[in-house]
């Protein structure tokens, strides 16, 4: 299986990276996509040490819709400082993780549709999949998507939180959804429902680690090894096999992101 979302370059794991990595690969991860902040250097440093410890890790590379305000008036910038670390990073595979956050309000809210419009154009230009980020903006989300993508682009909404009108819209851009430990929290009824729907080749599993650890290690820092308690709960919600969602998550993995 895969963790489709990650933060291993995180100062969380600083002090036991390597024990984390050892734990994945002992739960059968066979790799993980680590997201990288565009604009915080020592986390874009730290993607040397986890190619390192796991060479089958993968990357993204987006600014954050928290870090927009950085680019007000210049969302042009954002663009120009994923491109250039996306050339020199050849472990990256995707644009991300880009998109709206109405929910802390960390910049302004058209601030950060400009600068999600200009990554989203990048990724297009480039071919390559986004990692959308979206928490309270839903429209707002879909309407860039449609508007910059053009039908054209691809990737993932990953860590859902959203409803059943949300997956749908998703899944009629072509997008994937991915499924975090959000899923396992009992309060999340209408991310079940939403995940019931979702066809097998557009699900993806992730733990957005350190961020979100899952029923039963709720409360604690979250790792790629615990992926498998999200894999479960979708079995579950599903009808079928722990294994069944392993092996076809695993394989929207590898189509959409080619590793």
């Amino acid at each position: 299986m895969i963790d489709s979302h990650c933060h291993l370059a995180d100062p969380a794991f600083a002090a036991d990276d390597e024990a984390v990595v050892a734990r994945a690969t002992a739960a059968g991860l066979g790799g993980a996509l680590c997201v990288l902040d565009a604009v915080d250097p020592a986390e874009l440093a730290g993607a040397a040490r986890v190619s390192t410890l796991w060479p089958a890790v993968r990357f993204a590379v987006g600014v954050h819709p928290h870090k927009a305000g950085v680019f007000a008036g210049r969302a042009a910038a954002s663009s120009d400082l994923t491109r250039q670390i996306l050339a020199g990073q050849p472990l990256a595979r995707a644009v991300g993780e880009i998109g709206l956050d109405y929910h802390y309000d960390l910049a302004p809210r058209d601030v950060q549709r400009e600068v999600f419009a200009a990554q989203a154009g990048l990724a297009r230009e480039l071919g390559v999949p986004v990692v959308i980020h979206t928490r309270d903006a839903d429209a707002d989300t879909l309407d860039v998507l449609r508007a910059v993508g053009g039908g054209c682009l691809q990737g993932v909404f990953h860590c859902f939180s959203g409803d059943d009108r949300l997956a749908r819209a998703a899944l009629d851009l072509g997008f994937h959804v991915s499924c975090s430990g959000i899923v396992t929290f009992p309060k999340a009824a209408a991310v079940r429902d939403a995940v019931r729907l979702v066809p097998d080749d557009r699900l993806l599993v992730e733990t957005d680690c350190p961020y979100l650890a899952p029923v039963p290690v709720r409360g604690r820092r979250n790792e790629p090894a615990w992926v498998t308690h999200v894999v479960a709960c979708v079995a579950g919600l599903r009808g079928t096999t722990a294994a069944h969602v392993a092996e076809r998550t695993t394989a929207n993995y590898t189509r959409l992101f080619r590793p």
